[in-house]
Parts: structure tokens; sequence; C-alpha cells
């Protein structure tokens, strides 16, 4: 099956649900990765000051933010004045299943600065 007809309001508010709980992990993770920067600052700070050699760059992976391409997908959606949709498999994955070509990425960069 390559294509589907689904309904606008069930579309609307399953994209509204993803993105909801993709942009909470993202600011979950963006607390954590803040709270590691500043504890890898002190640290050079700390190896300056005690004349130890002096790390300039901070290799810390940043969460991954994809709540554009949600955004993006509603507000087509909700401009439209079509009630029901023809979507393609890939579309599906995205929209529904949640599972963008980016979906791998965000997962590995993000989950590294959820507290567990």
């Amino acid at each position: 099956m390559d294509m589907i007809n689904v309904g606008k309001v069930d579309l609307l508010a399953r994209l509204k649900e993803n993105l909801e709980s993709h942009r909470k992990v993202f600011l979950e993770a963006q607390k954590g990765y803040r709270k590691q920067v500043i504890e890898e600052l002190d640290k050079m700070i700390n190896d300056a000051k005690e004349g130890k050699p002096i790390r300039r760059s901070i290799t810390l992976p940043e969460p991954s933010d994809h709540t554009e391409d949600y955004k993006v997908v509603i507000e087509m959606l909700e401009m439209s004045i079509d009630e029901t949709f023809e979507i393609s498999q890939r579309e599906f994955r995205n929209y529904v299943l949640d599972k963008w070509d980016w979906s791998q990425m965000a997962f590995m960069a993000n989950s590294t600065y959820l507290n567990k």
C-alpha cells in the first residue's frame, strides 16, 4: 500500500501530539546539555587558573530540535480547506508514526542529556 486517505482532524491531532512529545524531550535535553556545558567551562577555568594545559573547545553534541518540521506540516493542514488528505507511506511514517529521516540521530543526541 503506497497511499491512504486520512482525515484532517485525526492527522492534525497526531501531529500535535508528536510535536508536544518531541518538544518535551528536546527541552529536557537542552537543560542537561546546558548543565554539562557549564561543568566543562568550570573545569576549563579551573585548569587555566591552576596552570594546566588549556582546552579551548567543548565537543558535546547539541540537542536536536525539529519543532519547525512539525509546525510547517501543521500550518499547512490548518490552512487547507480540504477535510481529507492522501498521504504516502513515507508521510504516514513521519506524521503518524513519528519516524522521520532525522529521528534516530535526534534520539541519540537528545538521549545523551536526559535523566535516566
